[in-house]
């Protein structure tokens, strides 16, 4: 990456020779390299719900928090997520880095704006000792 004049303006931006303008992903995150909150499986598919209501649980009576406002990433995500997408297939939707994206989530999570339904556990798989009965099964037929 090289710097590089800005419309003449003397200012100078950063620019990847094949991609254009940069972005730091910390900069998408404010600087918040993980979600504190359950971590994401790769698989973990996620959804878009409806807004909930703000809840003002645990402040003083009469006082609000301001509202939250998504940013074009989360907005991005909001979209997508109208049909179910796993978490990497978002993150390769945007083209965006899979911590950035799990960060993102975690806020929209946080916001009650989106469902997370976990993968499935693995079933536990047979032994060798079964797999070899089945395969001497299927020999003697």
């Amino acid at each position: 990456m090289t710097p590089s004049p800005e419309n003449g303006s003397g200012g100078t931006a950063w620019y990847d020779d094949a991609a254009g303008p940069v972005v730091r992903p910390y900069a998408l995150t404010g600087g918040r390299t993980h979600y504190d909150g359950d971590t994401f499986d790769l698989v973990a598919l996620i959804v878009t719900v409806d807004a909930a209501e703000p809840e003002d649980e645990g402040r003083p009576p009469g006082t609000t928090a301001p509202p939250w406002v998504p940013e074009p990433e989360h907005e991005m995500i909001l979209e997508l997520c109208r049909t179910s997408l796993s978490v990497v297939e978002i993150a390769s939707e945007l083209e965006l880095p899979l911590g950035v994206v799990r960060v993102l989530l975690g806020d929209l999570l946080d916001h009650s704006l989106i469902q997370v339904r976990r993968p499935a556990p693995v079933a536990q798989f047979p032994s060798e000792r079964v797999l070899k009965e089945v395969i001497d099964g299927i020999r003697a037929l």
